[in-house]
């Protein structure tokens, strides 16, 4: 090839500039980011384990003993108050983690995460039980707003995709801890079946607020507040041995630095107006929400937040029974989230909305036929079929709508509206989860298994949705996904920053002529 610009919108360009031979486990530099990487996705574990600890509380006898067995819109209060925290702590999340750094705004969220276990692990009454799980939601709103992107931000590019899928992916490592643990501590006969699991929820934060100070700041947010050598140092040292003139490092840098200043130019002085101020940001935001939405009303959230209802709509009564499912189902769906994360890159982003809502629609279907075939006639073999199109569904909705709901959404956004653009997409969740969690209860009280046809025509929807509206990404960096839903103006931003990296640097280094440090392990 000539001698020549390196064009933003050329993915090829991009792929050639990463070091062939790097890998994720052959590089001390890349092992140590992956580590750091993996303390910001416990995160998602930390959120995982208390969407799941009050299914389980709910199957045992002495927590319900304890707390009087809250039902109806008692136990939809028990259920919402974590979301309700969690909207509370929304309107400040996203400057936070814009105005003093990804890192320490996790810290802080970690932070009163810890204080709020400590009083739900100790609490006496129900108001002082309530009282924490209102404070969990509000320490983890700063931390999970932060936490996913810094995971995006940070990321060796060849890596990104998956790393980020694997973000949410971890909510069922949460999901799995405290079931199982539920399960062990069971036959516990006094308050510590309970207390027991409490504690060990604090175990994500915990780790994160000694830890956290030694991870790498954002290279995008250092940017962004001029401390250019920074993050010039930062991206060297993880992603090219320390290297500031690998022409990948210098490639992202320059993107990433064309990019914010494009985006100031655009978004001065509009605020969160910005996310709705031009097409493409209603575009995105469209689709942020719509997919945050269905990823918690697609039929799943009858099954996160009120299995022990659902098992006893088909005659499963046992509690040991009912952890167990949860517990087998908790790993079952951590097994298809982290497949589909591996998958991203692979497939695409499209394919794998597309395959997810069909399967979702065939196995939720199936699932209020069978289920309808129990109550009406007393079906035994159809009962058992529901628990296996439960699993079924779980498998279809775990291919995106666990992976790549975070992973996609922080994608899709630029720079400057990515906290905001989040902090929109956590909300909507919450918003969701509390319409779910009061609703759910009431109506599946109310009319049962026909409840379930709501969801299945909803699924339908959900399915033109994405055919409609889903962008594929796949293989493109931040600053180039961003620019798909931005038009020409912003590709051609992109492609004159990046117009000093040559083509000729690219041959070099696809050649394996290029010399990098000897950090390198065999």
């Amino acid at each position: 090839m000539g001698a020549g610009a390196v064009t933003a919108g050329g993915n090829d360009a991009y792929i050639h500039l990463i070091d062939p031979q790097r890998k994720w486990y052959n590089n001390k530099r890349l092992v140590f980011l992956h580590g750091w990487i993996f303390l910001l996705l416990i995160t998602s574990s930390a959120n995982g384990f208390d969407g799941s600890i009050l299914n389980n509380f709910q199957s045992l006898a002495v927590w319900n003993d304890y707390f009087g067995t809250p039902l109806g819109g008692r136990l939809g209060l028990l259920n919402a108050i974590q979301n309700i925290g969690s909207l509370a702590a929304y309107p400040f999340a996203p400057y936070l983690s814009d105005g003093i750094g990804r890192r320490p705004a996790i810290w802080v969220g970690s932070t009163i995460m810890l204080v709020a276990v400590v009083l739900q692990a100790a609490a006496q009454n129900w108001g002082m039980f309530i009282g924490a799980r209102f404070l969990i939601g509000f320490g983890l709103s700063f931390a999970a707003n932060a936490a996913p992107m810094l995971v995006t931000e940070i990321s060796y590019p060849k890596y990104r995709a998956t790393l980020t899928s694997l973000y949410n992916s971890f909510w069922y490592s949460g999901n799995i801890i405290a079931t199982w643990s539920t399960f062990g501590t069971q036959h516990i006969n006094n308050d510590w079946a309970w207390r027991i699991p409490s504690i060990l929820q604090g175990i994500a934060p915990f780790f994160q607020f000694f830890l956290l100070f030694f991870c790498p700041e954002s290279p995008r947010w250092l940017i962004s507040k001029g401390k250019e050598t920074q993050a010039l140092k930062t991206l060297a040292y993880y992603h090219a041995d320390g290297n500031e003139q690998d022409p990948l490092v210098q490639f992202e840098f320059h993107e990433i630095k064309s990019a914010i200043e494009f985006d100031r130019e655009v978004t001065a002085n509009i605020g969160w107006k910005s996310l709705f101020s031009t097409t493409g940001n209603r575009k995105r935001m469209t689709i942020i929400v719509a997919i945050a939405f269905f990823s918690q009303w697609s039929g799943n959230g009858l099954v996160s937040y009120y299995l022990k209802a659902v098992l006893q709509s088909i005659g499963i009564t046992s509690a040991t029974i009912q952890i167990l499912i949860s517990g087998i189902l908790a790993i079952w769906n951590l097994f298809w989230a982290v497949l589909a994360s591996f998958l991203v890159e692979r497939l695409g982003r499209r394919l794998l909305f597309l395959t997810s809502t069909c399967g979702m629609l065939l196995f939720f279907t199936l699932q209020t036929i069978c289920t309808a075939r129990y109550n009406i006639a007393g079906n035994n073999a159809a009962a058992h079929a529901v628990i296996a199109f439960i699993f079924l569904f779980y498998a279809a909705y775990d291919l995106a709508f666990t992976p790549l709901i975070v992973s996609y959404t922080v994608e899709i956004l630029p720079y400057a509206l990515r906290a905001k653009g989040f902090n929109v997409f956590n909300f909507t969740i919450s918003l969701a989860l509390i319409f779910n969690q009061y609703v759910n209860p009431i109506a599946l009280g109310k009319i049962g298994w026909k409840y379930y046809i709501v969801y299945c025509c909803w699924l339908v929807f959900e399915l033109v949705f994405c055919y409609v509206m889903i962008v594929e990404t796949k293989g493109l960096s931040l600053e180039e996904t961003a620019a798909l839903f931005d038009g020409e103006d912003a590709s051609n931003n992109l492609h004159n920053a990046t117009r000093d990296v040559r083509i000729d640097d690219v041959d070099e280094k696809a050649s394996g002529s290029y010399n990098h440090s000897s950090d390198l392990k065999a």
